[in-house]
């Protein structure tokens, strides 16, 4: 799953968005902080591509959802689908096209949400360019572009900034390449290389302020988890807690605008969460453990449900099982018991 999957829906309740094998499935509260549906089928009977599920929110509160579907021997198209109420079905797939107008599974799509609500999806191309694809205002879908930059590799990381602009984040060999809107519904402009020593799949983008957003990312030499802005230096903050990217908020702590960062610690197999005031690098900061050990491919994703209140989730896709946990009603970054949904 690239992107955050806990996401809170424009009705006031938490929604989760999982794959399952040939397809994927979601959950959401019957009622804010209550009980849970079971799990359905998102978007009919098409079978989609394992393992290539993206999700984006937009500020209006739907959520985007991007898969690749199998057409034929070697062919695949991405499909897009949009959940507007948590309660209510997603719509059915619709398709969304081929960076190369047809052919095999290129990459892992990302995608993000523009101030208009139209979704951004980013995938790179057969020859490791950046190519995406956008919703048009009345409808559709404009042309596949071509946003250059070579030797993209896997898991690109799309956000939105709190202005409503689009950027996305890709792994290359040399570093991170970064591309941008300058004005709501213009081209995204490809930035200077962000030459740092990535680690392929460990990028997570967050918007850390009303200017900036940050890219997080492993360091391939030191195994650091490290906070990256375009045209500033990078700020190692604490050793990676396990593979992967980190799950990334925004959160208030004791009246300070914090960001939060949550991973499955390798060793231990429980959360690791570790939180510093946003945009403060330099002050460093500490992982601290929460809940049970989780299995090998358990994922962490974090939201603030409608009154502001942290929730943190966790899914092992290997055993179905989802736990929740809630922020306490204390100072500091005190969570309650994590229960099973």
């Amino acid at each position: 799953m690239n992107g955050d999957w806990l996401l809170l829906g424009r009705d006031g309740r938490l929604s989760v968005y999982l794959p399952s094998n040939d397809t994927a499935l979601w959950r959401a509260e019957r009622m804010p902080a209550g009980a849970w549906e079971a799990p359905r089928r998102v978007g009919g009977d098409q079978e989609l591509s394992p393992g290539s599920l993206a999700a984006g929110r937009g500020s209006d509160g739907y959520t985007h959802l991007v898969a690749w579907r199998p057409t034929g021997s070697h062919r695949c198209d991405l499909v897009h689908t949009t959940h507007f109420r948590p309660l209510l079905a997603p719509l059915d797939w619709q398709p969304a096209g081929h960076p190369d107008k047809q052919g095999d599974r290129t990459g892992t799509p990302a995608v993000a949400v523009d101030a208009q609500g139209r979704a951004h999806v980013f995938v790179r191309d057969q020859g490791g360019r950046m190519s995406m694809v956008a919703q048009r205002e009345k409808g559709g879908w404009a042309p596949w572009r071509d946003l250059e930059g070579s030797g993209v590799l896997e898991s690109p990381t799309a956000v939105t900034t709190r202005s409503g602009l689009v950027e996305v984040y890709a792994p290359v060999r040399d570093g991170i390449l970064h591309w941008r809107q300058e004005k709501p519904g213009t081209r995204m402009v490809l930035g200077e290389l962000l030459d740092v020593p990535v680690r392929p799949g460990t990028l997570r983008a967050l918007a850390t302020s009303e200017e900036h957003t940050t890219v997080f990312y492993t360091d391939d030499d030191t195994g650091e988890l490290c906070a990256l802005r375009p045209g500033g230096k990078p700020a190692p903050l604490l050793p990676a807690a396990g593979p992967g990217p980190v799950a990334a908020v925004r959160t208030v702590i004791d009246g300070h605008d914090c960001t939060l960062v949550a991973q499955r610690a390798a060793g231990s197999g429980r959360v690791a969460f570790a939180a510093y005031p946003s945009e403060l690098e330099e002050l460093g900061a500490d992982w601290t453990e929460s809940g049970p050990a989780l299995p090998p491919d358990a994922t962490v994703s974090l939201a603030q449900d409608a009154t502001g209140r942290l929730v943190a989730a966790t899914l092992s896709p290997s055993t179905g099982q989802l736990l929740l946990s809630r922020r306490k009603d204390e100072t500091g970054l005190a969570l309650g018991a994590w229960g099973a949904v």
